[in-house]
């Protein structure tokens, strides 16, 4: 039996970032993978199952090259010399030297990105603890809407379970837009299961996976300390 993996990487990589720690760029492509693999061995009634990997489809956008406000220096930076701009292109240039992985690209919305105030900052500012005059670098945090992303998963998973070239389809993703596709997934006959990465659902999302999985006990225990 095979299996695709498909990985929401912006998702992957917040969560793995607060869970395993801040590593190189050929460190967290290796660790990336290396999670994905324990996806093909799994206990079901105590029966152990084994699934040949068909492909791992990560799904992701280059960074922006664009100049930026930043709200605390009170001017534009140019993100090229911003050293997360250097770390994504090494990283994503180390995945495509997987084998059996294949790179989804789409674009991130210059217009739609800006420095945001981190929440646990928020709170301390709303406390009293701290001052405007006491907040840092590390109290922001860059967002930005990803295009393209979306689609590529859908289209994935709907050629897959159409061509009927796996028989199980991991989706690690953290969001219900990938309801619908997981729905033509099942109905084709494929077993489908949703990775969290350790974060809860609703409980109406259940309806439309075959099962909740997560393969590392630090993103649950990294969850529990933030909630």
């Amino acid at each position: 039996m095979k299996a695709a993996i498909l990985v929401d990487g912006g998702y992957y990589r917040k969560i793995a970032l607060a869970a395993f720690g801040q590593k190189s760029p050929k460190d967290t492509a290796i660790e990336l993978v290396t999670y994905c693999m324990r996806h093909l061995h799994e206990q079901r009634y105590k029966r152990k199952i084994h699934y040949e990997l068909y492909r791992i489809f990560y799904y992701d956008c280059p960074p922006l090259e664009n100049s930026i406000y930043n709200p605390l220096l009170d001017k534009a930076v140019n993100m090229k010399n911003h050293s997360h701009y250097k770390w994504m292109n090494e990283f994503l240039k180390e995945l495509t030297k997987k084998r059996k992985l294949a790179l989804r690209l789409g674009k991130q919305s210059y217009k739609e990105s800006n420095y945001t105030l981190k929440y646990d900052s928020v709170k301390k500012l709303m406390k009293k603890k701290i001052t405007v005059e006491d907040l840092t670098d590390q109290d922001f945090y860059l967002t930005s809407k990803q295009k393209g992303v979306d689609m590529k998963i859908g289209v994935d998973i709907a050629s897959l379970s159409y061509k009927k070239q796996v028989d199980k389809i991991i989706l690690i993703a953290g969001d219900s837009d990938f309801v619908p596709a997981s729905k033509l997934a099942r109905r084709e006959g494929i077993d489908f299961v949703l990775d969290s990465l350790g974060r809860g659902i609703s409980e109406d999302l259940f309806e439309h996976i075959d099962g909740l999985r997560f393969c590392d006990n630090r993103l649950k225990e990294n969850y529990k300390q933030r909630t």
